[in-house]
């Protein structure tokens, strides 16, 4: 009678999945784009504190720092670190949700995936719009 072989372990265990396996969805486009979002808050703390440091040192570093975010690629920096401070929060308003044991459902999950990505742009624009208005 012929004996059954057998693999070793290591032959049985799957291998590691990578991205090629996976199909991108909203929840995981979302977790990257929150992560991108927390390391671009971390850059624009650095010129909220440019801003600070430049109004302690009087009227001068106060000008440059001004004329620098009064310019066009100022302007388009400044409404970035806008949508992402509003994705931020609204993607951890989202995993407070999920905390609470809401939302955990299929058509849940994306809703507040696409949820996050279309209100930060719409919280950016009603803002920007506001500020470009009260000029």
């Amino acid at each position: 009678m012929a004996e059954a072989r057998t693999a070793p372990l290591e032959d049985l265990r799957p291998l590691s999945p990578h991205l090629q396996i996976y199909r991108w969805t909203w929840t995981m486009a979302m977790s990257v784009a929150h992560r991108m979002t927390g390391v671009a808050l971390y850059a624009g703390t650095l010129l909220i504190l440019w801003w600070l440091v430049a109004l302690s040192l009087g009227p001068g570093a106060y000008e440059v720092v001004r004329g620098v975010m009064t310019s066009v690629f100022g302007k388009l920096v400044l409404i970035g670190y806008t949508w992402a401070v509003f994705h931020h929060m609204l993607g951890g308003i989202r995993h407070f949700v999920w905390d609470m044991g809401l939302g955990h459902g299929a058509p849940a999950r994306h809703i507040l995936a696409a949820g996050t990505l279309v209100g930060s742009l719409v919280l950016t624009a009603l803002l920007w719009g506001a500020v470009f208005l009260a000029r």
